[in-house]
């Protein structure tokens, strides 16, 4: 795969897989009662987060799996089983118990730090998000191909930034009936894709091992 085809496959996974449209669903809700100040403030250190935690991984991510002795084929066999897990969700629009439960964002309507947990983590850095990040960071060694994902996950909070910013004017422009289809749409091709990671972690193991032997 090209650098090119590369960056538009890790971009349509992370994009996906942090689902916008989704967290502003919840955004609104959590920032119903602040501000337009404190909302916008909310967002911003919310992105800020969200992009320095992707980044961490995605330097440390695969040296973390050697000292575990993981490969990154496990990972993305595994990381496919759990995102088929939250595409099931957003099939039938529910908010995905793999990044917060209901009960968690209720709670959470008490507390000031709202912008850690849950819009930071987990709704835009949940395990499957790290997981993409890792997987797509160690899928080759050249510099080139973990910039593009650098790249790509940059290029998706900066999408995931605006729309919590005009996050109010979007939802009134979509109306609920549309943030929910639009979930749905992202969760078909999420679904896509937690199957292309299995099939391709299934056979880089396959194929390791029968080169073993």
């Amino acid at each position: 795969m090209d650098v090119v085809s590369f960056f538009i496959y890790s971009f349509v996974s992370i994009f996906v897989i942090v689902s916008p449209i989704g967290v502003v669903v919840t955004f609104i809700s959590l920032t119903s009662s602040m501000t337009q100040e404190e909302k916008n403030s909310i967002a911003t250190r919310a992105t800020l987060l969200a992009c320095t935690i992707c980044i961490f991984f995605a330097v440390t991510g695969h040296s973390i799996l050697n000292v575990f002795g993981i490969s990154v084929d496990s990972l993305r066999v595994a990381g496919g089983i759990l995102l088929f897990k939250v595409a099931f969700d957003m099939l039938l629009s529910k908010v995905s118990g793999e990044s917060v439960t209901e009960e968690e964002i209720h709670e959470s309507l008490s507390r000031d730090d709202v912008w850690i947990f849950p819009i930071a983590l987990p709704l835009m850095t949940g395990p499957a998000t790290i997981t993409t990040v890792v997987v797509l960071s160690g899928t080759s060694p050249l510099i080139s191909y973990k910039l593009v994902v650098l790249l790509a996950f940059l290029l998706t909070f900066g999408i995931c930034f605006v729309t919590l910013y005009y996050s109010r004017r979007l939802y009134k422009l979509i109306g609920y009936t549309g943030a929910h289809v639009i979930t749905r749409l992202l969760g078909l091709f999420l679904a896509a894709l937690a199957v292309d990671f299995v099939t391709h972690g299934v056979w880089n193991i396959y194929s390791n091992l029968a080169g073993i032997t």
